[in-house]
Order: structure tokens, then C-alpha cells, then sequence
């Protein structure tokens, strides 16, 4: 009789050993994957980086550009304006100018809140919306990984990790040399 109950309890440690052992793995295993998770969420991010700001560095230049045409045209048709010898030369160069003025105008108009100081405005907003997408995706990702490996230094955790092959993973976003100088934006 006594033989029986020493088997019912080895079996019922057996099954619990075997449980818990299941349950850590399982738990792990769901660290793990978010993690890959959380990666996938910097990734996503870091694209967006990437797609956005040549975008609206274009997208201001462009504007930008189109400003300068204006003073550009405007000197251009006054210079033909004054070059002009004949009447249909002083007609063509002062319909140039009238059209270059009413461009000026139509910015004039719009001024203090020039199209291009609102892109200007826009790209910087983009820019600090960005990086702080990128910074709380980073934070997350670091979260997820500090949790997985203390998971993994504690106990059962560590015993479980160790017979499942399940390994510290030191891949921490950290600042790069140099990361605290401001990026610059050139146009």
C-alpha cells in the first residue's frame, strides 16, 4: 500500500513538474513572438521614416521652388518689359509681368501664413510625429525584450529556458554615438 501512494504522489509531482513546465515554455514562447511583434511594429516606423520625410522634402522644395519662379519671373518680365523696343514686344513682356505679379499677389495675399511656411510647419510636424512614433515603438520593443529575458534569468523560467533552448537576447535599441545631436533637414 505504501508502494502505491510513493507512485501516486511521484506521478502527481511528474504531471505538475510537467504542467508547470509546459506553462513556462508556452509563456516564453509568447514573449518571444512579442517581441517579433514589437520588431515588426519598429520596422513599420522606421519605413514610415523612410517614406515620409524625402516626401515632404520634396513636397517643400517643390513650393519653395515655385515661390522663388515667381521673384524669378517677376525680374525676368520686368527686364523684358525695360529690353522691349516695339509695342508688341512691350505688349507680350507687360502681359509676362501682369501674369508674374498676380501670382506674387495671390502669395502676398496668403501672407503671414505663406503656403510654404504651412508645409515648412507641416514637415516639422511630421518629422517630431515620426520620431516619437519611432521612440514608443523602440521603448515597447525594449519592454517586451527585458521582460522575455528576465523570464529567462528567473526561476523556473531559467530551468525551462535553458532544457527548451531558449536564450537571452541582448538586442536592445540603445542610442547610436552621436544620436543626441538633432538630425538636420536640408532643403
Amino acid at each position: 500500500m505504501k508502494a502505491a501512494w510513493i507512485i501516486i504522489i511521484v506521478v502527481a509531482i511528474l504531471v505538475f513538474a510537467g504542467g508547470e513546465y509546459v506553462s513556462v515554455r508556452n509563456n516564453l514562447v509568447r514573449q518571444r513572438e512579442a517581441i517579433n511583434a514589437q520588431w515588426a511594429d519598429v520596422e513599420t516606423v522606421l519605413q514610415r521614416r523612410a517614406d515620409l520625410i524625402p516626401n515632404l522634402v520634396e513636397t517643400v522644395k517643390g513650393f519653395a521652388k515655385h515661390e522663388t519662379e515667381v521673384y524669378k519671373d517677376i525680374a525676368d518680365a520686368r527686364a523684358a518689359l525695360i529690353g522691349a523696343r516695339t509695342p508688341p514686344e512691350k505688349i507680350q513682356a507687360n502681359g509676362q509681368l501682369e501674369n508674374a505679379l498676380s501670382r506674387l499677389l495671390v502669395i502676398a495675399e496668403n501672407y503671414p501664413q505663406l503656403r510654404s511656411n504651412e508645409n515648412f510647419l507641416r514637415l516639422q510636424d511630421e518629422i517630431a510625429g515620426t520620431e516619437n512614433r519611432i521612440y514608443v515603438a523602440r521603448r515597447k520593443y525594449n519592454e517586451a525584450l527585458a521582460h522575455y529575458n528576465t523570464s529567462i534569468d528567473v526561476f523556473p523560467g531559467n530551468v525551462v529556458a535553458s532544457l527548451a533552448g531558449f536564450h537571452r537576447d541582448d538586442a536592445y535599441f540603445k542610442t547610436e554615438p552621436g544620436a543626441a545631436k538633432a538630425p538636420k533637414v536640408q532643403f
